[in-house]
């Protein structure tokens, strides 16, 4: 009986795998010192290819059926054993059954932060992740490629190799594809596509096919989705009002940095400014909503200045600056901002003039105490 038993177990007649897992994709048919009978029958189920190596070198590949092997249906494999008329007796090769059903909700992402370039916002790191799925499509060619002589390749074996792939594609194709940063988050479907477009030539040279690849989200540092944020509705009003604001901002920072008296008569005099600018664009927003036909028409038939307010424009450096009402003129020249020397001018003035040679000016100048006596 036990030799009964010994000689029944030196060949095989089925050939069969039942997947038990939800990650293999290569399994080596387990056959060890044991000969396939001639005859056996093979089995190959859905979502399997098997496939025949003799001595290191594809045979026959076998989609899902089932099969009696003979040499009518093993060609490949017949021509290496040199079976010119046919075989009786059993013969030796590694089978490999491959797994070509679809692997689901794959993950993906960025290990480290990707570097992107924008002409407003300048270089910035931006970090993304999302999943993907993809099938084996020919068996022989990923044996080949990718698995070798592995008998329990998985997914995990594989992933590794494709998610630095994906991530690579997926800089390219957001450097290439002129997508606005401010976009970035509300085009993942467009950026997934593209992405979709580069991976999947790729992937087929391995016999693999990328089913589906999708771009969950992008982040980016906070400080820049502020300003992204900030940008997006300045932008909806105009850029003289961007300009305004930044402007406004500047000043406030500058009298926040500086310290001791400077710094408080710099608090002033950024405080007075910013309500300048702030009185300038409420004005400016009035007379928009009472009359939005001047300001259609790009400013023309606009209302003159209300009579009794006087505002000059003053030379900094040389830029022009302003205009400035009295008040905030007073405080100006308090700060030592403005002197007799400085170059200004109103509606009204034929040409710039020194502020201590305007009448409206010079009482300014007689307010500030002179400079203290030596104790």
């Amino acid at each position: 009986m036990g030799l009964f038993n010994k000689l029944k177990n030196e060949f095989i007649d089925i050939i069969e795998w039942l997947d038990p897992s939800n990650d293999t994709i290569i399994h080596r048919f387990d056959r060890y010192q044991n000969e396939i009978k001639n005859g056996a029958k093979l089995t190959v189920r859905e979502s399997q290819q098997a496939v025949f190596i003799n001595e290191g070198e594809l045979a026959d590949v076998f989609k899902p059926g089932m099969y009696e092997l003979k040499t009518e249906n093993m060609p490949l494999l017949s021509t290496l054993k040199g079976w010119k008329y046919g075989f009786n007796s059993p013969f030796k090769a590694e089978v490999y059954f491959v797994n070509t059903k679809q692997f689901l909700d794959q993950k993906w992402g960025t290990k480290n932060p990707i570097t992107l370039g924008d002409d407003r916002f300048g270089m910035f790191e931006v970090r993304a992740f999302g999943t993907f799925a993809y099938r084996v499509t020919d068996a022989g060619k990923f044996i080949k490629e990718v698995a070798g002589t592995d008998g329990q390749f998985t997914t995990e074996e594989i992933n590794n190799q494709l998610r630095s792939i994906i991530v690579t594609r997926f800089t390219d194709a957001v450097g290439e594809g002129g997508v606005p940063v401010e976009k970035l988050a509300s085009n993942l479907n467009e950026i997934s596509e593209l992405v979709m477009t580069k991976i999947k030539p790729e992937m087929e040279e391995y016999g693999v096919l990328i089913t589906k690849f999708l771009l969950e989200n992008i982040s980016m540092p906070d400080d820049i989705k502020k300003e992204i944020f900030e940008y997006s509705r300045l932008d909806k009003i105009n850029m003289q009002k961007l300009t305004q604001f930044k402007t406004a901002k500047a000043i406030e920072n500058v009298s926040n940095q500086e310290g001791g008296a400077g710094g408080f008569m710099g608090a002033g005099l950024g405080f007075g400014m910013g309500q300048g600018m702030f009185n300038q664009m409420n004005q400016q927003n009035q007379q928009m909503n009472q009359n939005p036909q001047n300001f259609n028409n790009g400013g023309a038939g606009m209302p003159p200045p209300i009579p009794g307010v006087v505002k000059f424009f003053i030379a900094v450096n040389g830029q022009q600056q302003g205009p400035y009402e009295m008040g905030l003129m007073q405080q100006m020249v308090n700060a030592k901002q403005i002197t007799p020397q400085t170059n200004v001018w109103r509606e009204g003035m034929a040409a710039w003039a020194a502020a201590g040679t305007v009448p409206e000016l010079m009482g300014l100048f007689n307010s500030v105490p002179p400079p203290l006596p030596p104790q």
